[in-house]
């Protein structure tokens, strides 16, 4: 995605002094790092990572305490103490960060920065995604009370394709320019930190100080603009949070994780739904007039497939989704096309009024199962089996999604067209913990 840009904009990463585990006082480095903080969402996996090592980033981005504002302040509390006691570090100058995962045959590397905020009109940084308000005022105060952005956003970007960029499973072509080249230079050095996390995926992070290779980093940049491929809430939050300040400042800039996916394409996957009180005996006599159901075999794998084989089948009907929670899962398919056009709103485009996240939203939760929007009712998990576990476990009822096309995503993005919230998983994503942003370094 190039843009030419009044006066040459684009994208803008600068370079920041990144606060940093110091390996002697943690266990591993392994042991420090989680998911981001929308992925932790079961009780036992929050409880995991707390006990793996008691200096594990969620104690910062998912702190528990009694009400949110004990939260807060436990969180910057323990950031304080934590770099007081040498836990965490800042890096002695600024630098942008190349960082790499491998996970068997794939292959991803990126630029992790701070990134000029700039609004959506400006089209520069692209969102597809609308956001929930109560999860952007959970950040802000998080933010607000740590000074600090403690896990990068997920940025992709489309570089020129000079090079051969990537085959399929990422490896890098030769002879490419810009933050390619800068990126194949740095790996040949002994990375500023390597570890391997619990799920088999290998991490290694390089610093970028040289001048040269920061302006040339800089000059390719800037003329390309960036979809959120994920961390919607957190660019939210960031643009608050600079709107609350009159004074230029570190508050100008968000930490983010950029990735050209012309030579490292990303996957997307589906995010799925728990409606925690409405149990399946309920929702299924609901939508049976106006979808197809069928139960279907199991186990998940082989159900998730008939999903997928469901959402292939008929172009013209596309929409599809499986229920689970009563030991069973249903096949929900070939909506009521009356229906749609009753319930999908006007006014936007087809492939917004086509998607499986729309239909959910408007058709099934807001007009045939009435279930509010609110954390107390919907639940969102990427892991499906998550999502069942937690539905058989709660009386409620899993509703699984498949994935919609990426360049569906990019064509809503390019005509400034938000998706529902939680409508796609963009992936890999960037472990938290490896690099913080402190607001308050020079």
């Amino acid at each position: 995605m190039s843009i030419p840009g009044p006066g040459g904009q684009g994208l803008q990463l600068t370079p920041f002094r990144g606060l940093r585990y110091v390996a002697e006082r943690v266990g591993s480095l392994a042991a420090v790092t989680s998911p981001p903080y929308d992925v932790v969402v079961r009780p036992e996996g929050l409880r995991e990572l707390e006990t793996a090592d008691p200096y594990n980033i969620v104690r910062l981005i998912l702190p528990q305490a009694g009400t949110p504002e004990a939260r807060h302040r436990q969180a910057a509390e323990t950031l304080r103490r934590w770099q007081a006691d040498g836990v965490l570090a800042p890096d002695p100058e600024p630098a942008l960060y190349v960082y790499e995962q491998r996970d068997g045959p794939t292959l991803q590397r990126g630029l992790i920065g701070a990134l000029r905020l700039s609004p959506r009109e400006e089209g520069i940084v692209l969102p597809h995604e609308e956001v929930m308000p109560h999860v952007v005022e959970d950040r802000a105060d998080l933010m607000r009370a740590t000074a600090a952005h403690l896990e990068p956003l997920l940025l992709a970007y489309r570089g020129n394709g000079n090079g051969n960029g990537t085959s399929g499973n990422g490896a890098a072509g030769q002879g490419a320019g810009g933050v390619a080249q800068v990126i194949e230079r740095t790996i040949q050095r002994e990375p500023l930190l390597s570890t391997t996390t619990e799920d088999g995926v290998d991490h290694h992070l390089w610093r970028v100080t040289n001048p040269a290779d920061l302006v040339e980093v800089s000059t390719d940049l800037r003329q390309h603009q960036a979809l959120i491929a994920d961390g919607h809430h957190r660019w939210a939050t960031y643009l608050r949070l600079r709107e609350e300040r009159r004074e230029p400042g570190p508050w100008d800039f968000g930490l983010v994780l950029l990735v050209d996916t012309a030579r490292y394409p990303l996957r997307v996957r589906a995010i799925h739904r728990l409606l925690r009180r409405l149990p399946p005996d309920e929702a299924l006599p609901a939508v049976r007039r106006a979808f197809r159901v069928r139960t279907v075999d199991g186990p998940l794998p082989r159900a998730l497939e008939t999903l997928a084989e469901a959402a292939r089948a008929d172009p013209g009907a596309p929409n599809a989704f499986l229920l689970a929670g009563d030991g069973s899962f249903h096949l929900l398919d070939r909506p009521d096309p009356e229906l749609l056009a009753r319930t999908v709103p006007d006014g936007r485009p087809e492939a917004w009024r086509t998607l499986d996240a729309t239909v959910l939203h408007h058709t099934l939760l807001n007009h045939l199962w009435n279930v509010p929007d609110t954390p107390e009712h919907i639940g969102y998990l990427h892991d499906p089996a998550a999502a069942v576990e937690q539905a058989e476990r709660l009386g409620g009822t899993a509703v699984l999604m498949h994935p919609v096309r990426e360049e569906v995503v990019h064509e809503l993005a390019r005509q400034g067209i938000a998706m529902p919230h939680k409508s796609t998983s963009f992936g890999p994503k960037p472990a938290t913990g490896l690099v913080l942003r402190s607001l308050t370094l020079g």
